[in-house]
Protein backbone atom coordinates (compact mmCIF):
# COMPACT_ATOMS: atom_id res chain seq x y z
CA UNK A 1 0.00 0.00 0.00
CA UNK A 2 1.10 3.78 -0.73
CA UNK A 3 0.27 6.84 -0.01
CA UNK A 4 -2.10 8.98 -2.07
CA UNK A 5 -2.03 11.98 0.12
CA UNK A 6 1.52 13.28 -0.13
CA UNK A 7 2.18 16.90 1.22
CA UNK A 8 4.38 18.99 -1.29
CA UNK A 9 6.69 21.47 1.03
CA UNK A 10 8.42 24.40 -0.28
CA UNK A 11 11.56 25.45 1.52
CA UNK A 12 14.11 28.48 0.82
CA UNK A 13 17.47 26.13 1.68
CA UNK A 14 15.76 22.52 0.53
CA UNK A 15 19.22 21.18 0.50
CA UNK A 16 19.21 21.52 4.33
CA UNK A 17 15.87 20.82 4.83
CA UNK A 18 15.83 17.28 2.92
CA UNK A 19 19.08 16.33 5.46
CA UNK A 20 17.21 17.52 8.66
CA UNK A 21 14.51 15.15 7.81
CA UNK A 22 16.18 12.54 7.07
CA UNK A 23 18.53 12.88 10.17
CA UNK A 24 15.24 14.27 12.63
CA UNK A 25 12.50 11.75 11.68
CA UNK A 26 13.77 8.46 9.64
CA UNK A 27 13.13 9.81 6.08
CA UNK A 28 14.65 8.05 2.53
CA UNK A 29 15.17 10.16 0.48
CA UNK A 30 14.18 8.28 -3.11
CA UNK A 31 14.45 11.29 -5.41
CA UNK A 32 16.32 14.26 -5.69
CA UNK A 33 15.98 16.47 -8.64
CA UNK A 34 18.56 19.24 -8.78
CA UNK A 35 17.61 22.43 -9.98
CA UNK A 36 20.13 25.83 -11.11
CA UNK A 37 21.65 26.61 -8.80
CA UNK A 38 21.50 25.50 -5.04
CA UNK A 39 17.57 24.80 -6.13
CA UNK A 40 16.10 21.47 -6.05
CA UNK A 41 13.70 21.03 -8.53
CA UNK A 42 11.43 18.18 -7.00
CA UNK A 43 12.46 15.56 -4.30
CA UNK A 44 10.79 12.52 -3.03
CA UNK A 45 11.18 11.53 0.87
CA UNK A 46 9.63 8.19 2.23
CA UNK A 47 8.75 6.99 5.50
CA UNK A 48 7.13 3.53 5.43
CA UNK A 49 4.17 3.65 2.80
CA UNK A 50 3.78 7.57 3.10
CA UNK A 51 5.69 10.22 1.01
CA UNK A 52 6.37 14.11 1.12
CA UNK A 53 7.22 16.01 -1.33
CA UNK A 54 10.43 19.10 -0.49
CA UNK A 55 11.72 21.57 -3.25
CA UNK A 56 12.73 25.18 -3.34
CA UNK A 57 10.93 27.91 -2.65
CA UNK A 58 10.03 29.31 -5.91
CA UNK A 59 10.53 33.33 -6.57
CA UNK A 60 7.31 33.03 -9.17
CA UNK A 61 3.99 33.88 -8.89
CA UNK A 62 3.04 30.60 -7.70
CA UNK A 63 5.91 30.76 -5.03
CA UNK A 64 4.32 33.36 -4.19
CA UNK A 65 1.15 32.47 -3.94
CA UNK A 66 2.06 28.88 -1.78
CA UNK A 67 3.59 31.81 1.11
CA UNK A 68 1.33 33.66 1.15
CA UNK A 69 -1.60 31.35 1.23
CA UNK A 70 -0.76 28.27 2.75
CA UNK A 71 -1.06 26.63 5.69
CA UNK A 72 -0.36 23.42 6.65
CA UNK A 73 0.96 20.59 9.41
CA UNK A 74 1.78 16.98 8.21
CA UNK A 75 1.18 14.05 10.11
CA UNK A 76 3.19 10.57 10.59
CA UNK A 77 2.61 7.64 11.72
CA UNK A 78 5.51 6.12 14.14
CA UNK A 79 6.05 2.86 15.58
CA UNK A 80 7.71 4.06 18.58
CA UNK A 81 6.84 7.90 19.43
CA UNK A 82 9.03 8.54 21.94
CA UNK A 83 12.06 7.01 20.21
CA UNK A 84 11.09 9.16 17.09
CA UNK A 85 11.10 12.62 19.25
CA UNK A 86 14.24 11.66 20.97
CA UNK A 87 15.70 11.26 17.09
CA UNK A 88 14.06 14.51 16.15
CA UNK A 89 15.56 16.27 19.21
CA UNK A 90 18.94 15.12 18.55
CA UNK A 91 19.14 16.01 15.35
CA UNK A 92 18.20 20.11 16.73
CA UNK A 93 14.26 20.06 16.01
CA UNK A 94 12.46 21.90 18.53
CA UNK A 95 9.69 19.84 20.48
CA UNK A 96 6.81 22.09 21.06
CA UNK A 97 4.66 19.87 22.74
CA UNK A 98 6.06 16.83 24.12
CA UNK A 99 5.25 13.22 23.72
CA UNK A 100 1.76 12.22 25.40
CA UNK A 101 -0.89 9.87 25.80
CA UNK A 102 -3.92 10.84 23.72
CA UNK A 103 -7.53 10.40 25.17
CA UNK A 104 -8.60 8.92 21.74
CA UNK A 105 -5.93 6.09 22.59
CA UNK A 106 -2.84 7.09 20.62
CA UNK A 107 0.31 9.28 21.44
CA UNK A 108 1.94 12.06 19.83
CA UNK A 109 3.92 15.38 19.75
CA UNK A 110 4.37 18.51 17.91
CA UNK A 111 7.68 19.70 16.42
Amino acid sequence: MSSSVIPTLRYRNARAAIDFLVAAFGFQARMVVEGEGDAIDHAQLVLGTGMIMPGSHRDDEYGRLIDSQSRASVYVVVPDVEAHAAQARAAGAEILIEPAQQDYGGSNYIV
